[in-house]
């Protein structure tokens, strides 16, 4: 038996984006991690190009967001094509301007935001163990014990408090948990390819090209010069054996408009769509990729799992520090799951809508996108309304055993709204829960909120503050990922504390 002090806090594995992320902030907050993966290196192909505002929203709690903008490129339009023709043109550079301060879409390859993540783990003292393959594991009721085997065939057992399945659409733990992944496979076969190019469709814009049973995107890679190109392999070429990249040239420069030329490399995959029938079983959890897959429309895929890693990490934090009780952990799959859900069947629908053959796809490619989309999204309230969706601000828990109240239009479960003029998202920062205040905060509630060890920020009241839906001098008792727990109408440090005593929670002031 492997002693007490042995036995590690949380082990991962899969060091795709999600378990990198999760990692990342497991370390930062003080947890014994190890990071496992079967690939021999970091990848160099990966698909997902897409980074949104929420995710750079929490990024930001990680001192990671600036890093990342750097390296990627902020698209300002997003064309629709035919061939060379235009069909459209859509403004997205500050189409979410005001509501958070990452109002744009930003283009970065995965692999190389997967670089920044990994020197990111490497500046926390974390290095992933490349090579290594989680072979099988049990749970014990008090930890997993765990049998990996590294690259030179050793065989090594690891026990861990928790097990964290982030090792994508195969995983591992999701089978060793026996979870289901009901769902299917889109009948398309997709490409992706880094090339030099030239044309009207290499201007440093988004462009995408849509037809029947066809797609092709073109995204603009700042590091290189090169352009993503992610596309559907043309049916007449799926039953060869093997698909190169001169056989989708043709296609490609006729579809989109641009000149290929030199490649970098190309590959081909299949996409699914699933969701697992759930995201915990005892003391392993699933994310990202391990839990839900579904189609490329929106670029959702990498940002969910992101979205996933944030949820997990803290409250798995928490616990193991003893700063709350493991009743937490029970929210993780009700509000991560409820939006997969949601979001493989929107997706879903707007994939097959988008590329299929019937009247209603030719309806999509040739009077939705071209001329009404642009049209709505020049009504500010309905693209305001765009980004909340693409962007994931959009996403609450309201449903959660975590929220509770309301307080002006913000409710418990909300994401907490950005307040440009004063800036409430710096104090996120502390990655730890607190008070915020918009007005001015009774003598009562600062010496209450003391006693209670929560931090308080209050904020001076504006319209800002206003239009962002909080109502003046209400409480916000604010998760340490930035969504509202309780949204209180008064300064009463009652509810806050009856709150934090039902999940045994303590502030790291405390």
């Amino acid at each position: 038996m492997v002693a007490e002090h042995d036995v590690l806090d949380v082990l991962i594995a899969g060091a795709g984006p999600t378990g990198m992320v999760l990692a990342l902030e497991l370390a930062m907050r003080g947890i014994r991690v190890r990071i496992v993966d079967r690939s021999p290196r970091a990848g160099s192909a990966s698909r997902a190009m897409v980074v949104h505002a929420r995710t750079l929203e929490l990024y930001r709690r990680l001192g990671l967001a600036e890093e990342i903008i750097a390296h990627g490129i902020k698209v300002e339009r997003f064309h629709l094509r035919e061939g060379r023709r235009e069909a459209a043109c859509i403004p997205v550079g500050d189409f979410g301007r005001g509501l958070s301060p990452y109002p744009f879409v930003l283009s970065l390859p995965q692999d190389e935001h997967e670089q920044i993540l990994e020197r990111k783990l490497a500046d926390a003292g974390v290095r992933i163990e490349w090579n290594t393959t989680l072979e099988r594991f049990s749970d014990l009721s008090d930890r997993v014990r765990a049998t990996i085997r590294t690259g030179d065939n050793r065989e090594e057992v690891v026990e861990a408090a928790w097990l964290c399945g982030c090792d994508g659409a195969h995983s591992a733990v999701r089978e060793g948990i026996g979870v289901g992944f009901p769902g299917g496979t889109y009948e398309q076969t997709f490409y992706v390819t880094d090339v030099e190019a030239t044309g009207v469709a290499t201007d440093g814009d988004m462009h995408v090209s849509l037809g029947p049973k066809t797609l092709c995107v073109v995204f603009p890679i700042r590091t290189t010069g090169r352009f993503r190109l992610i596309g559907i392999v043309p049916e007449e070429l799926r039953s060869r054996p093997s698909v190169r990249l001169a056989d989708i040239v043709p296609y490609v420069e006729n579809l989109i408009g641009i000149r290929v030329g030199r490649e970098k490399w190309f590959s081909t995959y299949q996409v699914h769509h699933r969701v697992a029938d759930h995201f915990r079983k005892g003391r392993a959890f699933l994310a990202g990729d391990a839990g839900h897959v579904h189609s490329p429309a929106g670029g959702q895929g990498m940002n969910t799992g992101i979205g996933d890693a944030i949820n997990l990490a803290w409250k798995l934090a928490d616990v193991v520090r003893g700063r709350a009780g493991e009743r937490i952990l029970e929210t993780y799959e009700p509000e991560r799951i409820a939006f997969a859900r949601t979001l493989v069947a929107t997706t879903d629908r707007a994939f097959t809508g988008a590329v299929n053959r019937r009247l209603a796809g030719r309806f999509v490619r040739q009077v939705l996108f071209p001329f009404v989309v642009p049209r709505l999204i020049a009504i500010p309230a309905l693209r305001l309304l765009a980004f909340r969706t693409l962007s994931q601000t959009r996403i609450h828990y309201r449903d959660s055993p975590l929220s509770e109240g309301r307080a002006g239009t913000v409710r418990g479960g909300d994401r907490l709204p950005w307040v440009e003029s004063s800036d409430n998202y710096a104090p996120l920062a502390s990655l730890d829960w607190q008070i915020h205040l918009y007005g001015a905060a009774s003598p009562q509630l600062v010496a209450d909120a003391n006693r209670c060890g929560i931090r308080m920020h209050a904020f001076a009241w504006s319209a800002d503050a206003e239009r962002a839906g909080f109502a003046q001098g209400a409480l916000y008792l604010v998760r340490p990922d930035g969504h509202v727990a309780v949204a209180a109408p008064e300064q009463e440090i009652g509810v806050v504390r009856a709150f934090l005593d039902r999940f045994a929670i303590r502030s790291a002031a405390q």
